[in-house]
């Protein structure tokens, strides 16, 4: 595979610690196995466990804005900021920051195909919605979760690259994807519905359509089994 610090999929600079509210569960001694660092972000993978994923484009959410949600939680109490924090990048990304190069049709098909890929194989896919400037992803990884998402970003980010100019893309430098991702894992059924619904619901709730089911690069279009 591609050394990440040569791809066009992967950032310069370290992902802010602001955005750990969207990360795996709370690492304690008594529950070190499946945890890792890329360096940055702490991750949680474990074959067979269902996680939430999100990866997002590199331009999507600047750092004075991750500054400026982070001076708005001050006074936010301890117990509630992470849910606080989330709810307020998500509601960022949902505003169409950046270039948005997922939402030409192109590149959003190039994406829903790769992910369909090795689904059953890799991976068991039970949700995704492909949003213009992030993506969403419930599964079930059968491997190295890094890898897999890994490969997703450096193969979409090289052919992006390949035709900026030719779609009118507006990707800006040579970075199309931000270096890290947010992992969340499932932790009961209604955990499990919630996100699922989330995931699909996202396109209406940003106002990108009326019904999940109209938004073509969602498993709203084709439901999956559970």
């Amino acid at each position: 595979m591609e050394n990440q610090e040569n791809s066009p999929d992967t950032h310069p600079n370290e992902e802010p610690r602001a955005e750990l509210g969207l990360g795996a569960p709370g690492r304690t001694p008594g529950n070190p196995v499946g945890w890792y660092s890329r360096k940055y972000l702490p991750h949680y993978h474990k074959e067979g466990t269902i996680q939430s994923i999100t990866f997002r484009l590199n331009d999507s959410l600047p750092q004075s804005k991750l500054r400026e949600i982070e001076s708005e939680l001050i006074e936010t109490p301890l117990e509630k900021i992470d849910a606080a924090r989330r709810k307020k990048i998500e509601a960022w990304l949902d505003a169409g920051i950046g270039c948005c190069a997922l939402k030409h049709p192109s590149v959003a098909s190039l994406l829903q195909d790769t992910l369909l890929k090795w689904d059953g194989d890799r991976y068991r896919l039970f949700a995704w919605c492909i949003m213009p400037n992030h993506v969403h992803v419930l599964m079930e990884s059968r491997s190295s979760l890094a890898k897999t998402i890994q490969s997703w970003k450096s193969y979409t980010a090289r052919w992006a690259m390949e035709k900026n100019d030719e779609l009118h893309l507006g990707i800006r430098g040579s970075t199309f994807w931000m270096r890290e991702y947010w992992d969340r894992y499932i932790r009961d059924g209604d955990h499990f519905d919630n996100v699922h619904a989330y995931i699909e619901q996202n396109p209406v709730k940003a106002g990108l359509c009326k019904k999940a089911s109209d938004w073509p690069w969602s498993s709203a279009r084709e439901p999956r089994e559970r």
